[in-house]
């Protein structure tokens, strides 16, 4: 089907491929360096691969898309009947993507408005399908990014790891942060802030660290009617058992979506990850 507003988003967003289908969202890929071998998310590497690979030590790092495949992204959207795009993508702090995009719209055979949601993961999948549904609705671009926008603004992101260490390796986090946690041997909730990772309390067990994660999904979910989702990575029990609870404990759940994410936040969260978004509608 012809959408006049196309949505592109990028491989952090994690979003399950029959919602990217339904909604016609192309995601476009990063690439995960495993040793010398550049392979790219969601295709070419699995989050289980990396796991082991991160647990064997080996030396993975990240890198954002060129400017030339958001490029083709945004020819095909307007060759499928497009006459505007909408390019969401994770937090500028994290990486470079936002500004690969930006330099494709320039030459983009459509407008483009590209947008640093100041998200990742499922935080910035809920916002592609903000955007998404208000252009199925007839919306305009503006109003598919003003969507977009709210859901950001309203949104919350919270996760466990089992070390810092992996965020430290990656810049993602303070050294000094990093080297409190290992010294105090604390389990750290982390959340999204400013499209930054901050800390945002020091447990002292893993069980204790996951069950203020529950609390913390359900205090912010309250009464409202939100979409919830629950990340990995190879902790699929964790995931399943925190998923029930909160099915159980928040009223007005909409969706609920279980995920393992993929290899680029992998590579920089480690083996243990667990998160909760939570989305108001």
């Amino acid at each position: 089907m012809s959408r006049h507003v196309a949505i592109v988003t990028d491989s952090t967003a994690y979003l399950p491929p029959p919602a990217m289908e339904r909604h016609g969202i192309t995601a476009v890929p990063l690439t995960v360096v495993l040793g010398d071998e550049a392979l790219e998310e969601g295709t070419e590497i699995s989050a289980r691969s990396l796991a082991a690979a991160l647990q064997k030590r080996r030396p993975v790092t990240t890198s954002r898309p060129g400017p030339e495949q958001f490029v083709r992204a945004y020819r095909a959207a307007a060759e499928a009947g497009a006459t505007g795009i909408v390019s969401l993508h994770l937090s500028a702090e994290f990486s470079g993507t936002h500004d690969a995009a930006v330099v494709a719209a320039k030459t983009a055979p459509v407008p483009v408005r590209v947008v640093d949601t100041g998200m990742v993961a499922m935080a910035l999948g809920f916002c592609a399908l903000a955007a998404a549904e208000t252009a199925e609705a007839g919306g305009s671009v503006d109003e598919a990014v003003a969507a977009a926008e709210k859901r950001a603004g309203e949104m919350s992101a919270y996760f466990y790891v089992d070390t810092l260490d992996y965020l430290r390796r990656g810049g993602r986090i303070g050294a000094a942060q990093a080297l409190l946690g290992s010294a105090l041997a604390v389990k750290p909730l982390l959340t999204l802030e400013g499209g930054r990772i901050e800390m945002l309390e020091k447990v002292r067990t893993a069980s204790r660290a996951i069950a203020r994660l529950e609390e913390l999904a359900v205090e912010r979910a309250g009464t409202r009617s939100v979409d919830v989702a629950v990340h990995h990575l190879a902790a699929p029990e964790r995931a399943e058992k925190l998923a029930q609870r909160l099915g159980e404990r928040i009223p007005g759940l909409v969706e609920l979506h279980v995920s393992e994410v993929g290899a680029v936040i992998g590579a920089h969260t480690g083996p243990g990850l667990l998160a909760a978004v939570v989305s108001p509608r």
